[in-house]
């Protein structure tokens, strides 16, 4: 029986900045873009929450929620600079730390160097860590596996500590309704509603053929999940799968040369960031989104590299299959996928493909 700790800190990016900005503590903050510039939403304080004002949602509709709010841009560097802080403290306990996010991270605590034998324990020091030495709060949720441990940890934020051990977890799902489901978002969540499936457990007794028809090859992952089984590992380092830089801008860009500096710019950090990965990217790809919000993606698949002169006369050659100079964009974005460490790459096709 694997024990199994889900945390995820408490409004990360707005915590710290509170933390670091005293004339912010207690005030409702939002993380993002200024609202006269399409700004959005990246975090927001719990006393920004109270007024409905969520990450994500335009800033212009935050500020018209909450007349008060103090906007912050983003820091990322100093949220990095905290999130490896927090990381040191989690592998101080346990090699087996999968991080999902700045923010949140897995891990599996059924052996840790603390030799402390409950989970619970353990969450509990983690905390009260970070706490002391990070000035932050984290909720933790703690449980036999990822799927229930990532609830858990959501189920009394902030600073919570939600412990399902083995003999309460059918009483747990009980609960729950069926969008706690894995891959269950607004869109299969009201399907599954239209075939009379609200809660969660319902999944269990679903008609087999009606649920596939309904969800596809989802069904069998959610019958498993519906009852509490989930058999995944803490994987720590996962491999990177992919990289990508994108901008949203206050204000369109038309000029074809403008358009193309900001690409050459994106793929350029892009190449960066293969350097300090020691990684090399089959594929690039570009992501244009117009002026009415339609977004095409262009992508070139062809022999691994991370020279930045490649990528970046790749990104442009990709950037020729758009519209880009004779339509308005307020969007931009350039990445990398198809990783490969140095010693994987040897061997690898020329180019392969051109795909849409």
């Amino acid at each position: 029986m694997r024990r199994i700790i889900h945390v995820d800190m408490d409004a990360f990016y707005a915590s710290v900045e509170q933390r670091d900005d005293p004339k912010l503590r207690g005030k409702p903050v939002a993380v993002g873009g200024q609202p006269g510039s399409r700004g959005v939403v990246a975090a927001s304080s719990y006393e920004a929450r109270a007024y409905g004002v969520r990450s994500a949602m335009p800033m212009a509709r935050a500020v018209r929620l909450c007349p008060q709010l103090l906007i912050v841009r983003p820091d990322f560097p100093r949220y990095r600079a905290a999130s490896q802080q927090i990381l040191e403290i989690f592998r101080s306990c346990t090699p087996l730390v999968e991080p999902l996010s700045l923010d949140e991270a897995y891990l599996d605590v059924s052996v840790n160097h603390w030799g402390e034998p409950l989970a619970t324990q353990v969450a509990k020091r983690l905390k009260q860590r970070i706490r002391e030495e990070i000035r932050l709060t984290a909720s933790a949720g703690v449980a036999p596996n990822k799927f229930l441990a990532k609830i858990a940890s959501g189920w009394h934020k902030p600073d919570g500590l939600t412990v399902i051990s083995p003999d309460r977890v059918e009483a747990f799902l009980q609960q729950l309704p069926v969008d706690a489901l894995w891959g269950v978002g607004p869109v299969t969540a009201g399907k599954l509603r239209k075939i009379g499936i609200q809660r969660l457990v319902e999944v269990r007794s679903a008609d087999p053929e009606l649920l596939q028809r309904t969800v596809g090859g989802l069904a069998d992952a959610l019958r498993r999940l519906a009852l509490g089984e989930d058999t995944r590992p803490v994987v720590p380092d996962r491999p990177h799968k992919s990289s990508s830089s994108e901008n949203t801008y206050d204000q369109d860009l038309l000029a074809l040369d403008t358009i193309r500096a900001e690409i050459e710019r994106m793929a350029r950090q892009t190449a960066q960031w293969l350097t300090r990965k020691r990684l090399l990217a089959r594929t690039v790809t570009i992501k244009v989104r117009y002026a009415d919000f339609s977004t095409v993606t262009r992508s070139h698949t062809a022999t691994p590299t991370r020279d930045p002169e490649e990528i970046v006369a790749r990104a442009l050659a990709l950037l020729l299959r758009t519209e880009a100079g004779r339509r308005p964009i307020r969007l931009l974005g350039a990445g990398v996928h198809g990783l490969a460490a140095d010693d994987a790459a040897s061997g690898c096709p020329g180019v392969l493909k051109f795909e849409d």
